[in-house]
């Protein structure tokens, strides 16, 4: 132990000052020879509890950084070599290192609007929500039309969607729109309503659905497809606020230790904003971006991807809504619900998205699709095959394709393995199940919860699951999606009827499921996702250690430094 101690002390004066090594036998002047083999790095992280994710070298007490990527992994001695001239040495005291956390599934601008708007998210009841949006209308007399985001009533005591007459009461002289934190829902008052002319006779569109009282009248509540009706009135935010809502977000994200975000719907006007804010230093993290399912899609099929050889800016992704959500009963579902007449809403049918998987396939482009339902994730997967059948790989210009659904909450057995036999990616939110299962049981009975959120089991089969949050539906914070991954319990470490806990996953998994297992849904495994020599360095550090903690104190972690691509980000 002593001759341990004074190894770790000499090591903490090489890298202090590069000069001499101090222990109690004799002290070396040894500046020359330290002068010819130190080649200084550009940040030098010590005394770290290091988790790489590389199973050949899974940990480290230092690691070093030069020209944006990793040039040393390995113990305090060994980065003595490089703390030398200007290097940044950072002492770590003991904190854990992670290689940057992927968020696998979110969608920036929506983040960064929660930051700067009428934020819903945590609200605790329809009462609070009514104060929170009648302060904010009286705080806000010139906005002619209030817009909100971020209620979910799955823990309110009044059990009950918000509607019409609740917003009436508060805000009687203005549209107002809510959108449920989920986005596949949301309330509108009457003064919106009739803005958009929507009445008890108005038609539900393919994939949503206008809720009426007992008389006939809207509810105020529009469900998936059926917000388009009145989602054009709502007045857009301008470039110039949406470009700065993007850079919002990503600065909130490397806050928290997120280094790199698959953005899950997007379009070119804000890619172009992406590459600007990236050509201005503004951009905080790695952006993975999927085009919307459409247009954009169709351009990007026409024009190919854009790989950004440094990893920090690409699109070669689309993404595709099939069904709704759970919590306001779009997910689509093979049996009815149990609390409502409905098996969901499908927005697409199989030999409507074919076309455009053939020529995805041949184009070389990725496509991942958000389906919830046991129904629509069927769907996807018959549409998915068909593709696969129809283009032979020598057809094809990836002969990986790598085709995601995003959610994949509720999955039939034998659907199970066709995820395995076709190799399709399940990206899944850990963060969802400790949500829904507060209700999940009332929507679909217990029986069926023992097909939902299978993390377990898709790993076991051999899947790989990118995690994620799914923000602004959910908080964003990769604290959450660890402790959910692992605990399979709420924030206040509640498991009732029907949570499965046997379908938890391993520490070691859930820490994959951040890093090294979105990497690879995004084709960047070979750069991103883990801490190795010769890869982009991105690093978050934590002042506690997630890996050993006890589970109730991972909330209390902190992240107080993020480095995106050998720069320092965030530090605290």
């Amino acid at each position: 132990m002593i001759k341990k101690l004074l190894l770790a002390t000499a090591a903490v004066g090489l890298i202090a000052g590069c000069s001499k090594i101090e222990t109690d036998e004799e002290t070396t002047d040894n500046t020359s020879d330290m002068a010819a083999v130190c080649t200084p790095a550009d940040i030098v992280l010590t005394n770290g509890i290091v988790y790489t994710v590389n199973e050949n070298n899974p940990s480290a007490e230092a690691i070093a950084i030069k020209d944006h990527k990793f040039i040393y992994v390995g113990d305090n001695d060994g980065a003595a070599r490089y703390a030398c001239g200007d290097a940044n040495v950072i002492d770590l005291s003991g904190q854990a290192v992670y290689p940057g956390l992927i968020e696998s599934h979110g969608h920036i601008s929506g983040v960064g609007f929660r930051e700067v708007s009428l934020n819903l998210q945590g609200i605790e009841s329809l009462a609070e929500m009514l104060d929170a949006v009648k302060t904010y209308a009286d705080a806000n007399p010139d906005q002619t039309w209030i817009n909100g985001r971020g209620w979910i009533e799955k823990v309110w005591p009044e059990k009950r969607f918000p509607n019409r007459q609740d917003l009436d009461a508060i805000v009687p002289d203005r549209p107002v729109t809510l959108r449920r934190a989920d986005g596949h829902a949301l309330v509108a008052n009457t003064k919106a309503l009739e803005a958009a002319n929507i009445t008890g006779t108005t038609e539900n569109p393919v994939g949503g659905h206008i809720n009426l009282d007992e008389n006939g009248e809207p509810t105020g509540m529009l469900i998936d497809t059926a917000m388009r009706y009145i989602s054009p009135l709502i007045p857009r935010p301008t470039r110039e606020q949406t470009k700065a809502a993007i850079q919002a977000g990503t600065e909130r994200n490397v806050s928290l230790g997120w280094t790199s975000f698959q953005n899950a719907g997007s379009s070119y006007e804000a890619f172009e904003m992406m590459k600007e804010l990236h050509q201005e230093g503004k951009l905080a993290h790695r952006i993975y971006d999927a085009m919307g399912y459409g247009d954009s899609s169709a351009r990007l099929i026409n024009e190919g991807a854009q790989i950004d050889p440094e990893d920090y800016l690409t699109v070669r992704d689309i993404k595709v809504v099939m069904d709704g959500a759970l919590g306001s009963r779009g997910a689509a579902f093979i049996e009815p619900y149990a609390d409502y007449d409905t098996r969901g809403l499908m927005r697409y049918t199989v030999d409507e998205l074919k076309p455009m998987l053939i020529d995805a396939l041949k184009a070389g482009i990725q496509v991942e699709t958000h389906a919830i339902g046991d129904d629509a994730n069927r769907k996807v997967l018959d549409a998915y095959e068909i593709a696969f059948n129809t283009v032979p790989k020598s057809q094809r210009k990836v002969n990986d394709p790598r085709w995601r659904i995003e959610h994949a909450q509720n999955i039939q057995p034998n659907d199970v393995d066709r995820f395995i036999d076709l190799d399709v990616i399940p990206s899944m939110q850990a963060s969802h199940a400790i949500g829904d299962l507060h209700f999940a049981g009332d929507r679909l009975g217990i029986e069926r919860l023992a097909n939902a959120y299978l993390w377990r089991t898709l790993i076991d089969k051999g899947a790989i699951i990118p995690g994620g949050s799914d923000q602004p539906v959910e908080i964003g914070d990769p604290r959450i999606e660890f402790y959910a991954a692992v605990a399979r319990k709420d924030l206040n470490g509640y498991s009732g009827e029907g949570w499965h806990p046997e379908l938890a996953v391993t520490r070691e998994e859930a820490l994959k499921m951040l890093t090294i297992w979105g990497a690879y849904a995004a084709f960047q495994e070979d750069k991103l996702g883990s801490i190795e020599i010769g890869k982009w360095a991105d690093v978050a550090v934590f002042d506690k250690d997630w890996m050993t903690i006890p589970l109730d104190q991972i909330m209390s972690s902190e992240n107080t430094l993020t480095i995106v691509h050998g720069q320092i980000k965030h530090q605290k």
